[in-house]
């Protein structure tokens, strides 16, 4: 099985050898007897430390990445905080892009700073400030998110690992936007990659998981060990839900960028209300070329700057009806957010504080026409 979306259907998931199910049962335990004392019956012995269901959607996820090893979590944050306590430790520091998710932010400035962690804000595109951001014998981390949330930066991860690797730091990738059916940053130089599997990869709003994959055996064991020793583990019907929906994520993604693109291609044609689309599809995006060399396709995902500021960016929020106004993404739904009090909130006063004139998209599956529709009507009530 060599092709994404064969190897999407079919690894880890061969019909029950009880049954025949086509589908494997959900391993709803908590515990396995053991064969006599310390005889694990196929390594299984306890949920926190493995699970059929979830090695299964493991499997899945690192053949997906090109991944040697992959973990499943809880959530996304519960992804993140493994690998941070997998790499670092006190009086270490990490390099963030200067766009990035709120609640990565938050982690590192309110949680793990006080732990001894610090890090830095720069530009990872801009050579002569990543290259000044990194502190000699203390930066053991990049921390690179693209296509970013909510401005939808694409940075150069080929380029970005280089870097990072000349000073001895590992380079994590956020894959969440795009998935590993758009981006695969392993085969780009990174060293570990992570997603929220709540987003795209769950796909219908109805799931919470994380997921870290890598190929370094090293650092596969300290995030194995994290994962058991403190145990955030996705629960087997998680588990199930998300390998589940990992089935049509191809067929998803391809409608989600086709209908991202029509839905770019609308806003930047308003230009008496619509100041910038943020959308790496578009041929006027700083990154577009970045984005056509190292995805295949550019995404669900776009934000855009209205013209009249905070009160009109809100009324576009509140006047569209097709799209719901909720936090996270990546459903088959549409959904509409206001960053600079939803999913950014915590990063207000910082550098990476969103304008507040901004909206951003989860752009589903629906109709294109109806998707357009609303977002007419919506424009048309400012």
């Amino acid at each position: 099985m060599s092709e994404f979306e064969t190897r999407a259907i079919h690894v880890a998931q061969d019909p029950d050898e009880r049954t025949g199910g086509v589908i494997p049962p959900i391993y709803m335990t908590t515990t396995h007897k053991q064969d006599g004392v310390g005889n694990l019956r196929n390594g299984f012995e306890y949920n926190r430390a493995a699970n059929p269901t979830r090695s299964a959607l493991q499997e899945a996820l690192a053949s997906l990445e090109g991944g040697a090893f992959a973990f499943s979590f809880s959530s996304g944050m519960a992804a993140e905080d493994a690998i941070i306590r997998g790499v670092l430790k006190p009086g270490d520091h990490v390099i963030l892009a200067n766009d990035m998710y709120g609640g990565s932010y938050r982690l590192f400035a309110k949680v793990y700073k006080d732990w001894g962690i610090d890090f830095s804000v720069a530009d990872l595109n801009n050579e002569n400030e990543l290259e000044a951001a990194f502190v000699d014998g203390k930066t053991k981390l990049v921390w690179i998110e693209t296509p970013s949330n909510p401005l939808m930066t694409i940075f150069d991860i080929a380029k970005i690992s280089a870097t990072a690797h000349k000073h001895n730091a590992v380079t994590v990738v956020d894959n969440t936007f795009a998935t590993p059916y758009l981006q695969r940053p392993l085969e780009l130089g990174a060293d570990i990659v992570f997603h929220s599997t709540t987003k795209y990869l769950g796909g219908h709003s109805d799931v919470l998981g994380g997921a870290v994959i890598l190929n370094n055996e090293d650092l596969a064991k300290k995030i194995e060990f994290i994962q058991f020793a403190v145990g955030a583990v996705s629960s087997p019907f998680d588990s199930w839900l998300t390998h589940r929906s990992i089935k049509t994520l191809a067929l998803r993604m391809d409608r989600h960028c086709f209908n991202a693109q029509s839905v770019a291609n609308y806003l930047e044609a308003q230009t008496d209300l619509i100041e910038v689309v943020y959308y790496p599809g578009l041929e006027n995006h700083p990154g577009h070329q970045i984005a056509a060399r190292q995805m295949s396709g550019f995404g669900g995902m776009l934000s855009f700057k209205v013209k009249g500021g905070e009160a009109t960016a809100k009324k576009v929020c509140s006047s569209l009806k097709l799209f719901t106004l909720a936090e996270s993404l990546g459903g088959v739904e549409s959904l509409v957010n206001y960053p600079a009090e939803m999913t950014h909130a915590s990063a207000n006063g910082t550098p990476l504080e969103v304008p507040r004139d901004v909206v951003r998209l989860s752009v589903g599956v629906e109709h294109i026409s109806d998707i357009l529709a609303d977002l007419a009507q919506a424009l048309e009530a400012l």
